[in-house]
């Protein structure tokens, strides 16, 4: 056989750099073209676990759809998103507590799915999962609240959304409802909401003539009705137009009605204006006791241990009930502003130290968990714009309604 004609080795040469180049950037470029235009990018996941609870925060370069569900062996929790892309900094780790989450691991399931796998320490399950807009600085958020499961409840979901998945390919989750979570409550629980001053009393007043007492009424007015259509709470304003009602009345009104939880709504101003976002406020453990201001005699005293012991009661030991009862209600207060606080974090700007204490009068009822929220100050111009915009209005409205409903939910956890 005779030697192989230059002209042709040249010309495989060629070929085989055209190879190259083929293999190098088409197929990159098919890659690109598998994912689905105009999905957005996970821009970072996040895992916080407190006491009995967790939750997972996926930032996101755009709104999208999610779904979750429980798996076994071992038990695991997997939330996905539709996306085309991930960018997280840490894909995979474990949180600082892993009592409930052991690790976490983020994937690109799909050419449209993005996946973060929860391994769990213990039995888990959802409690309310929604996705937030973009606000201010912060991108759009997942944001999934997860909270302990007996074995048997595990066991039970893992099965449901087994069978879930064999039926449908891939179930797409919506947000849930503001007020409402996965975990119904056996009854409905009354929650009053004191929207603050009114009539003769504007309480704080911005530069441009915005009056507190507008604010904080179409506010409440606006989380009612975000907790009547969750049907999960029956809920009372003490006022519902101008009227003003003394601080006495409000805390009446409460405690005749038997509220589980009373909530007064504020947006005060303060003479340094950098100071902005909100806050919650319970009852100071060292403010002066001005119980007797409530309770203005012995007989005041026995109505509100009512069911708890016998009018003619040692006022010695009506005493030592009331103060029994005080410290409960306190411990409740802290619990639920708490709650609240931990579904305003990832939606509003907040104060440094956002649960707070002070002797708030409107605080003093020693039978009903109580809490003051100011929405924001009056003297800040950022936080002017936003009590005045109905966007910001509905995502913290929104917020503190979940709060709300996971503050109840341990109470009926607890129970």
């Amino acid at each position: 056989m005779g030697p192989v004609p230059v002209l042709n080795i040249r010309l495989f040469r060629l070929f085989l750099l055209g190879l190259l180049a083929f293999v190098v950037i088409a197929v990159p470029l098919r890659a690109q073209e598998a994912a689905p235009v105009g999905l957005p990018n996970v821009i970072d996941v996040r895992v916080t676990v407190g006491e009995d609870r967790a939750r997972l925060v996926i930032d996101l370069a755009a709104k999208t759809e999610f779904s979750f569900v429980s798996l076994s062996e071992p038990d695991r929790l997997a939330i996905d998103v539709r996306a085309g892309t991930f960018s997280v900094p840490n894909p995979s780790g474990e949180p600082t507590d892993t009592s409930l989450v052991a690790s976490y691991l983020v994937e690109q399931a799909a050419g449209d799915r993005v996946r973060t796998t929860l391994t769990l320490a213990a039995p888990a399950q959802v409690q309310q999962a929604y996705v937030l807009d973009p606000f201010e600085d912060q991108p759009a958020r997942l944001v999934v609240d997860i909270i302990p499961a007996d074995a048997a409840t595990f066991t039970e979901n893992v099965e449901k959304d087994r069978v879930a998945s064999a039926t449908v390919a891939q179930t797409t989750a919506e947000s849930t409802p503001a007020g409402s979570s996965e975990l119904p409550l056996a009854t409905r629980p009354l929650v009053v909401i004191d929207p603050g001053h009114g009539g003769i009393d504007s309480g704080a007043e911005a530069p441009n003539g915005i009056k507190e007492k507008d604010i904080v009424l179409a506010f409440s007015l606006k989380l009612q009705q975000l907790l009547v259509a969750s049907g999960r709470f029956d809920v009372a304003l003490t006022r519902e137009d101008d009227t003003y009602l003394r601080l006495e009345e409000r805390v009446d009104l409460a405690r005749t009605n038997k509220a589980d939880l009373f909530l007064s709504i504020h947006a005060d101003s303060f003479q340094q204006p950098e100071i902005r976002g909100a806050s919650v406020y319970t009852r100071d453990e060292n403010a002066t006791d001005v119980l007797d201001k409530v309770l203005a005699d012995n007989e005041n005293k026995s109505d509100v241990i009512a069911g708890f012991a016998m009018p003619q009661m040692a006022p010695e030991v009506v005493d030592i009930l009331l103060d029994l009862m005080r410290r409960e209600m306190r411990v409740q207060s802290y619990v639920a502003a708490q709650a609240i606080v931990h579904q305003l974090e990832p939606s509003v700007a907040l104060r440094r130290f956002p649960v707070r204490q002070a002797d708030f009068f409107v605080l003093q009822a020693p039978d009903v968990p109580s809490a003051l929220i100011e929405l924001g100050f009056l003297s800040n111009l950022d936080d002017i714009t936003n009590l005045t915009q109905s966007d910001w209005q509905d995502r913290t409205a929104e917020a503190i309604a979940r709060g709300i409903s996971t503050y109840f939910d341990s109470v009926e956890a607890d129970e």
